[in-house]
């Protein structure tokens, strides 16, 4: 085989090159270019003759070349962000004699579509493989993974981490998409229980004739489970008054150390409803009330925090970056000026999603106005759907954007260029509505 490749000419090993449906890149020890294939020249928008003998990091972004030549080990199917996108690339250290020479690298899935097509695969039976072995094995949250500075965050995260390690039950209030589950989550990791299962159940999801069954009864109910853990149950206005009645005593019971499938377990409740109101209505057992509210904790809504908006905006076109194999996503300032005027009755969890949708509307990495859902521009209060005198609905609404976008960039000269104006007009706004 040796003596076969060595009579080959060189026309014939650059046709083999040229036709290998990857690209290709040969560099010598001093990680410079001596081969590259016309392809990868082309999409590098490079001329071959100029990359040759070029440094390699001054033709390819972000290449590892010199490391693979570094450690002596070969890097496979490694991610590789060239121009915008993500790619799979192979490196490998070219040895003669027992001593590196050089490296050879080429790029595979170059589109990325055949990539992500098997990634789901493999996802998919990952997942269904841990949720047959492990079904509690997901990654819980921590405190530190709630994105917030604002004084209502800093406050919750504070009675948080004193009361985690306690057998206190808990109730979580907040609008959806709040993060109710996240502090829940974290309150289970600050415990003394964080290696025992965490196990959570949703109240309004559950069918009435099944929900006996399933929190209280036998080896398999919720209860059973969560044993020497934590039991979250989410939605609890959502039970049904009996069962009400029937957790009260259970929780009697297991305090007690009476009952029968379960040892100690620790409850964590939520709620999106004001469940001192639904007592007041006749809608929740008042007794049970007072059973599991030995800590109240009340989450925020999006709209009284909107000082962590641009935190997590940032957080979030991160994590949409990791998800999606992109680079750079920045909100144009006239987009954030629409965003923040929002009310997000869906929260947290609509902001990501609303995120995440604008992404898909757009190739590049500005998200401007013209990626924002339909229904956002519908319910954003501006002017133009106002009745009354002109000056004083351009006063209200200048008001209004001036308050929003303080609020997300406190910092005067970023909010100037949020807002495209000078900081000295800045400053007469502020003095003219007293901000």
């Amino acid at each position: 085989m040796k003596d076969w490749i060595q009579h080959l000419s060189t026309e014939v090993i650059d046709q083999i090159l040229e036709n290998a449906f990857q690209w290709f890149v040969v560099v010598d020890r001093e990680s410079k270019i001596l081969y590259i294939n016309e392809d990868y020249c082309h999409f590098l928008e490079v001329k071959r003759e100029d990359a040759i003998g070029q440094h390699v990091a001054d033709i390819i972004e972000n290449t590892e070349m010199h490391i693979v030549m570094e450690k002596g080990e070969a890097d496979i199917a490694a991610p590789h962000y060239i121009k915008g996108s993500y790619m799979l690339a192979n490196r490998v250290p070219l040895v003669v004699d027992g001593e590196i020479v050089g490296a050879f690298g080429s790029v595979i899935f170059r589109d990325m579509t055949d990539w992500k097509r098997l990634s789901a695969h493999v996802k998919t039976t990952m997942e269904r493989i841990e949720e047959k072995f492990s079904p509690t094995s997901h990654t819980l949250s921590r405190l530190e993974d709630i994105i917030g500075e604002s004084a209502s965050i800093r406050k919750l995260k504070e009675t948080v981490r004193m009361i985690g390690p306690t057998k206190l039950p808990v109730v979580i209030e907040g609008e959806t998409g709040t993060g109710k589950e996240m502090f829940a989550e974290s309150i289970h990791r600050l415990s003394e229980r964080s290696d025992a299962s965490f196990v959570k159940v949703n109240c309004a999801v559950l069918p009435a004739e099944l929900a006996e069954q399933e929190l209280f009864e036998g080896t398999d109910s919720k209860l059973a489970q969560a044993s020497g853990g934590t039991l979250y149950i989410e939605e609890v206005h959502a039970l049904p008054i009996p069962l009400q009645a029937k957790l009260l005593r259970t929780i009697t019971e297991i305090e007690q150390g009476v009952f029968a499938t379960a040892g100690d377990v620790r409850f964590v409740f939520s709620s999106n409803r004001n469940l001192s109101k639904l007592v007041d209505d006749g809608l929740f057992r008042e007794d049970l009330y007072y059973r599991i509210q030995s800590v109240y904790l009340k989450v925020p809504a999006l709209r009284d925090r909107m000082e962590d908006f641009s935190l997590l905006t940032r957080h979030f076109l991160h994590l949409i970056e990791q998800g999606e194999g992109r680079r750079g996503l920045k909100l144009d300032p006239k987009t954030v000026r629409h965003l923040v005027q929002y009310k997000w009755p869906g929260n947290v969890r609509e902001l990501f999603n609303t995120l995440r949708a604008m992404v898909f509307m757009t190739e590049g990495t500005r998200l401007t106005t013209a990626t924002i859902p339909m229904h956002i521009f519908q319910n954003v209060k501006a002017f133009s759907n106002q009745t009354g005198r002109l000056d004083d609905i351009l006063s209200q609404t200048e008001l209004q954007v001036l308050e929003n976008t303080l609020a997300v960039y406190p910092d005067k000269t970023e909010a100037a260029k949020v807002l495209g104006v000078s900081r000295s007009t800045l400053y007469e706004k502020l003095k003219k509505y007293n901000l």
